[in-house]
């Protein structure tokens, strides 16, 4: 097929549930493509000979090649030119913010047209694999006698006990919840990344002897130095962003009906009953605020509606995201923020809000948004639910004198994600802030070879495989 034709053909859509089918429940709303969509997608590669779309993949997934191989119909043979990279690409096609990574890169999605879809097309080989019962897992190596302990069963965790383990390290995952995937569990809604999903994940990594604990707690039930007497040789923290960031607003703590955004969704994830009331007001514009909002309508909420600051071509969420939003019911008020909470015997009954402009921009590149003076007014609400970021939880390094930055991630080696302390690597949210899963496999590439050579006392720079200053961050 010349490359005429390919550009003649038009991105192929997904199908999903109806907005009134899918705020009924959590089940997954997007569905897969079929082989003839699939196919008919990956003609529309131009196989570019600088393809820009690895170049915008945070784990430099050979994606021209997976998507040569899938329109031959070389399905399996496909799945594995992924994995030679990902170590979880079941869930890494269904969360990415694609628009922002690899396909934003795309070379078919410059000017007017629409980039490959590059996500989908990933998760349609992984579902292929599971429809036929194929082998999506490489062989372990025998275990060795040094092992690692790994904090966290986040996908940064994850995917440092996935090559470890491949390579015949005998690796333990502590994890404080009592359910593994860190985040992926507790922090994204069902709907958007089904939880059989992370069990495959998990089933895996145990398949190849990773030894996983839930309800530990590094720092409270056991210390740094427990770990070092057991035996461990060296240490990866992954403990990822728990902690929400606050509003500042007076009463915040303290008033009833008042939640954050990642602790009300690892409540609900974890099988808690919550009753946000009819009215609930979410502050923010990333996934976290979107996941919140469309949680509390699929729990019975009403009027729910989201403040953001900015304007929407500010919002960090990804446009998928924001549409289903929309499509729900979901009204956004832009261009607004908090500023007063108001209560009646301690419990929550409004908002006092303030509009914004635009000013210039700001060290992100937004615009920043400034305050219009005397443009308060009032929103009714049974709950505010502020999602306006998250902070690393430093308890497991307690009792440890490790380096932080300034807003309280690791500071690392920019290139081996070393600590400060020497047997002690850290990747993740953990040392970018709140990030996409991507970008924590990668830093868990990095890390495990670094940990590899740690333990074998070779240099942690000379001739690696994986550097984090390969991208952008």
């Amino acid at each position: 097929m010349k490359a005429k034709e390919r550009m003649a053909i038009a991105r192929q859509m997904a199908v999903e549930k109806t907005p009134e089918e899918r705020v009924k429940n959590f089940d997954e709303i997007v569905e897969g493509f079929s082989e003839f969509t699939a196919i008919l997608e990956a003609e529309r590669c131009l196989q570019c000979k600088k393809p820009t779309c690895r170049i915008g993949c945070p784990i430099h997934n050979n994606i021209p090649e997976f998507i040569r191989l899938l329109r031959e119909k070389q399905f399996e043979e496909a799945y594995w030119a992924i994995r030679e990279t990902s170590s979880m690409p079941a869930v890494c096609s269904r969360v990415c913010p694609h628009e922002f990574q690899c396909e934003g890169q795309c070379v078919r999605g410059k000017g007017k047209g629409q980039s490959v879809s590059i996500g989908m097309l990933e998760r349609f080989l992984v579902d292929w694999m599971v429809e036929n019962k194929k082998p999506m897992y490489n062989s372990c190596a025998l275990p060795g006698d040094k092992k690692v302990a790994i904090i966290g069963s986040g996908p940064a965790g994850m995917t440092v006990a996935f090559h470890l383990s491949h390579k015949g390290i005998p690796c333990t995952i502590f994890e404080a919840l009592p359910v593994y995937g860190g985040m992926l569990t507790v922090g994204i809604p069902p709907f958007r990344l089904p939880r059989n999903v992370i069990h495959a994940e998990i089933d895996a990594l145990k398949h190849c002897g990773v030894t996983l604990e839930t309800n530990i707690v590094i720092g409270k039930d056991k210390s740094i130095d427990d770990l070092r007497a057991e035996g461990f040789g060296a240490i990866f923290n992954g403990v990822g962003a728990h902690a929400s960031r606050k509003l500042g607003l007076d009463d915040e703590e303290t008033t009833e009906g008042v939640l954050h955004g990642v602790d009300y969704l690892r409540r609900i994830n974890l099988g808690e009953d919550l009753n946000l009331g009819d009215n609930v007001v979410v502050v923010g514009g990333g996934n976290v605020a979107i996941d919140v909002a469309r949680t509390s309508l699929r729990l019975g909420s009403s009027k729910v509606f989201i403040l953001y600051r900015r304007s929407r071509e500010e919002m960090p969420a990804s446009a998928a995201e924001i549409h289903h939003l929309e499509e729900e019911g979901v009204r956004i008020e832009f261009l607004a923020a908090p500023v007063k909470i108001h209560s009646q015997n301690g419990k929550l009954t409004k908002v006092e809000c303030i509009r914004m402009e635009l000013g210039e921009p700001d060290d992100s590149g937004r615009r920043r948004p400034v305050v219009q003076e005397g443009s308060n007014f009032m929103i009714d609400a049974d709950s505010l639910i502020p999602a306006i970021s998250q902070n690393v939880d430093h308890t497991a390094d307690g009792g440890v004198d490790v380096d932080l930055m300034s807003w309280g991630t690791y500071n690392t080696d920019a290139r081996t994600l070393q600590t400060s302390v020497a047997d002690i690597f850290a990747g993740g949210d953990s040392v970018l802030g709140p990030q996409t899963v991507a970008k924590a496999v990668y830093q868990g590439k990095v890390a495990a070879e670094s940990i590899e050579r740690f333990l074998n006392g070779q240099d942690l720079k000379e001739d690696r495989e994986f550097l984090c200053d390969q991208i952008d961050w």
